[in-house]
């Protein structure tokens, strides 16, 4: 009886086990079913991965270990400073500290390697291939900073250029009678450029919650221009101390725009020194050409003649 019974458990058990395997491993239509599904799911994450774009499979990677790679070799207080230099420049769209830094390192890599290229075809001597890859690789850490620079430069002079008409405005509308915040709100619609954003930052900034002094400390903080400095202080001042705004405000305008008219002078004044670079290097020596061409040629003619 004990052997009967111990055949009839193994009999159970090799038949659960064999189920157990038939579900794990499906016969005949259902294991080709499994394997279509199987590969269609493969060739959906292949087409997936073919539908992501150039900057999504190669620039996003090597950003990120340039940016792992930047934030090593950058200081503690280097976020700050690129930031500051990204408010200067006005907060360009899709700029970022993190990508400034992943750029510099960037530039710093591929700048040396298509200077030592452009060398090797030109076939220069070692000497000036170090040159090239010292001098690319410098450059091309300065890069971002340099465009930085330019932006926030030209920045800067849309916004002396705009300023006396932004505070005249102003002026008129708090004369008329509107308030500091309507007047403000005036401002930023019926002007255009970065003086009108400035300003509309500072209205939502007011509407946020933001007192007036900080929202104005915070619009001269985020720009290099010493007549927005100077027009930012006087408010401050105004508010704090109870004067009227209209008086300060009709100060302020008759200063702001004697200054443009300086700063257009200044700038007028500039261009004869300006046009003396191109006028040596490239109208000069065609003028010498016309002029002195016919007279060399002739010269020579006779020198051959004798």
């Amino acid at each position: 009886m004990l052997l009967i019974l111990a055949f009839v458990l193994l009999v159970l058990a090799i038949a659960a086990v064999g189920t157990a395997f038939a579900k794990e491993q499906p016969q005949g239509l259902a294991r080709a079913l499994e394997a279509l599904e199987r590969s269609g799911q493969a060739g959906h994450e292949l087409a997936e991965e073919a539908d992501r774009s150039f900057a999504d499979r190669i620039i996003d990677p090597m950003q990120e270990r340039a940016l792992i790679l930047g934030r090593r070799m950058t200081g503690a207080d280097k976020a700050d400073r690129i930031r500051r230099k990204l408010d200067f420049a006005g907060n360009p769209r899709g700029w970022s500290v993190d990508r400034v830094v992943s750029l510099k390192v960037l530039f710093a890599v591929v700048l040396p390697i298509c200077l030592l290229a452009y060398g090797l075809l030109l076939s220069l001597a070692p000497a000036w291939l170090v040159v090239l890859a010292i001098g690319g690789t410098v450059l091309g850490f300065f890069v971002p900073d340099l465009y930085l620079y330019q932006a926030a430069a030209k920045r800067a002079d849309k916004i002396k250029r705009g300023l006396a008409d932004a505070v005249d405005l102003l002026t008129i509308s708090v004369e008329a009678g509107l308030g500091f915040d309507a007047a403000v709100q005036q401002v930023a619609r019926n002007t255009d450029g970065p003086i009108a954003e400035e300003f509309s930052r500072v209205l939502r900034e007011m509407q946020l919650g933001l007192g007036r002094s900080e929202a104005l400390r915070s619009m001269g903080a985020r720009s290099n221009v010493e007549d927005l400095h100077t027009f930012v202080g006087s408010m401050v001042q105004a508010d704090a101390f109870g004067i009227p705004i209209g008086q300060v405000l009709r100060v302020q305008a008759t200063e702001i725009r004697t200054k443009r008219r300086q700063y257009a002078e200044e700038k007028a004044q500039q261009v004869p020194v300006k046009i003396m670079i191109p006028l040596i290097l490239f109208i000069l020596p065609c003028l010498f050409v016309v002029v002195m061409g016919p007279a060399v040629l002739t010269a020579m003619d006779n020198f051959n003649a004798q």
